[in-house]
């Protein structure tokens, strides 16, 4: 049982210490995309102006109307694409975005930033390169191989067979109450 214990303990050890950076990136950059909906993790705001523009007597907006609207901004940054969302025209930019009242025509102008290092984190969470897939699964079944051996590497009153089963058990329950009764 010894050798089981020391087979366990150095491969929980070594897996760790190879993917520590990936595992805090992922931490981190999680924390941030749960609370994506207060905070934005890949850019903040640098800037925030007044705005008004003249909008056309219309409730058919296009690209080519919006486009139209781009001199009043006065930003120069390059036009991406445009949306309406609860009574309000956005006009995304690069690294800008301006919102107004499509009832008045008044609104603001953000130029953002990025957040360097938080947002990398984040893209990799959201990232479809082949490459990256094969590596993130690789993660998965080695965070599997350090969950399953961290299990054995304690003994006596604070083994897995003593104390950590209930433990477990909790980790496992406390997920599927969110998932099936407060989602």
């Amino acid at each position: 049982m010894r050798k089981f214990k020391n087979f366990c303990r150095n491969y929980h050890r070594d897996i760790a210490y190879f993917f520590v950076g990936l595992i805090l990136a992922f931490s981190i950059s999680g924390i941030a995309l749960n609370h994506r909906r207060t905070f934005n993790s890949r850019q903040y705001t640098l800037s925030s102006e007044p705005l008004t523009l003249n909008l056309p007597d219309t409730e058919e907006y296009n690209d080519e109307l919006v486009k139209s609207l781009i001199p009043q901004t006065g930003v120069g940054n390059e036009y991406r694409n445009f949306r309406i969302q609860n009574g309000n025209l956005r006009i995304y930019f690069q690294d800008a975005m301006a919102e107004v009242s499509l009832e008045n025509g008044e609104g603001t102008l953000d130029f953002f930033g990025r957040r360097y290092g938080l947002a990398e984190m984040a893209d990799l969470h959201q990232t479809t390169n082949s490459a990256w897939i094969w590596y993130s699964d690789i993660f998965g079944g080695a965070m599997i191989i350090i969950a399953l051996t961290g299990m054995f590497i304690a003994s006596g009153k604070y083994s897995f067979k003593k104390r950590g089963w209930w433990l477990a058990l909790a980790g496992v329950a406390f997920p599927l109450v969110f998932l099936f009764w407060l989602a």
